[in-house]
C-alpha cells in the first residue's frame, strides 16, 4: 500500500510502500516515555521503499530497553516523530501512524511490550467518551 503523511507543521514530507498487514502498537517503555502517552502505533516500511518529499528530520539516538540503539526521527520545527531505525542496521523505518495521512486504514494487527503496558490501556471500553472537548 502507498502512504504518505507530514509532520504537524508540514515542514517535512513522505512518501512509503507499507504492508498493513504489519501495523502494530508498542508498548514498551521508550515509547511511552517519547510519545508522551502509553504507546505508539507504528508500520514498518522497508528503506527503499520510504522516500522524504521535503524536509530533514533531526536524529536522536537513544539505546532501548531491548539494547538496541535505536534513531528517532523527528520535525526539528514541531517535534512530531516520523519514524525509527535501528542505528547499526537502518533497512526498515518504523513510521509512526499518527504522521501518516491514511492512518484511518491502518489498524493495528499486533501489540508488543506487552509487559510494560499500562493497567488500564487493555480496557477503555468503560472510560467515558466525547466526540469532541466537552465544554468547560
Amino acid at each position: 500500500m502507498r502512504i504518505d503523511g507530514a509532520c504537524h507543521c508540514g515542514n517535512i514530507t513522505y512518501q512509503a510502500e507499507i504492508d498493513p498487514e504489519q501495523v502494530g502498537i508498542c508498548h514498551c517503555t521508550d515509547c511511552q516515555k517519547l510519545t508522551g502517552s502509553a504507546f505508539t502505533v507504528y508500520v514498518p516500511a522497508p528503506v527503499e521503499g520510504f522516500r522524504l518529499r521535503t524536509g530533514q528530520p533531526k536524529i536522536y539516538v537513544k539505546t532501548a530497553e531491548s539494547g538496541s540503539r535505536r534513531a528517532q526521527a523527528f520535525c526539528p520545527e514541531c517535534g512530531s516523530r516520523i519514524y525509527a531505525a535501528a542505528v547499526t542496521d537502518p533497512r526498515i523505518f518504523n513510521i509512526r501512524v499518527g504522521t501518516v495521512r491514511q492512518r484511518d486504514a491502518l489498524p493495528p494487527k499486533t501489540q508488543l511490550w506487552c509487559r510494560s503496558a499500562l493497567g488500564w490501556v487493555m480496557n477503555l471500553e468503560s472510560v467515558k467518551r466525547f466526540e469532541k472537548q466537552p465544554s468547560q
